[in-house]
């Protein structure tokens, strides 16, 4: 299940990039509120803090602002600094206990798969119907159970209670295909050497028949 943060926010009514960057400068972050049919909301929220608690994936953020009633709301977009990893501004979603929201949630592969198979793993995260309050961490699957030719699809996952996955069930996750053998990769690195060495010297008939 995401934590829940809380983080205590104040109002704003300068916008503009002179203005976010006068923002961060404080050590905080611009940010805009959404949902439930009222007008945005701007918004700063403490930069430290904000940053510790978005290095969780769907975090429940528990919004104070100007000392108001708390809100909750779910990160929707968080723009950072390519180079310093920074936070530049998040926008974020209202949501309500008991609401229903869309989530992209992670996979998370456990056990060991052994040596004589490979995982070939097609989704790295699967998108759920959740709760707000009610979100999980990731959704799990035991590699070390599996054996070569097996397939899982979405419909194969085991979901938390309440989750939904509103996608095709026939979705493919994930699949165990046999490791190649030393043989089989040997036979790869000598094609690979032959082909090689036939580089030059086709290119060598080509610009001599030029």
């Amino acid at each position: 299940m995401s934590d829940e943060l809380k983080l205590v926010a104040e109002s704003r009514n300068e916008f503009g990039k002179g203005a976010a960057r006068r923002i961060r400068r404080a050590n905080k972050v611009p940010a805009v509120i959404y949902g439930h049919g009222g007008d945005p909301i701007h918004i700063t929220l403490p930069g430290h803090e904000t940053l510790l608690a978005l290095r969780t994936a769907n975090a429940l953020l528990t919004l104070v602002i100007d000392g108001a009633e708390p809100e909750l709301a779910l990160p929707k977009q968080v723009q950072r600094d390519p180079i310093t990893g920074f936070l530049e501004h998040v926008d974020l979603v209202i949501v309500k206990k008991g609401e229903k929201v869309s989530v992209e949630v992670p996979l998370l592969i456990t056990g060991t798969i052994k040596e004589d198979r490979i995982l070939v793993q097609d989704q790295q995260a699967i998108t759920l119907e959740v709760e707000a309050t009610n979100i999980p961490a990731h959704v799990e699957i035991d590699g070390g159970a599996l054996q070569i030719g097996d397939q899982i699809t979405a419909a194969d996952l085991k979901l938390p209670a309440g989750a939904v996955f509103a996608g095709d069930p026939e979705e493919l996750i994930l699949s165990i295909a046999p490791a190649p053998t030393t043989e089989e990769l040997d036979a790869e690195l000598d094609a690979a050497v032959a082909k090689a060495g036939d580089e030059p010297a086709e290119a060598a008939s080509e610009e001599a028949a030029e």
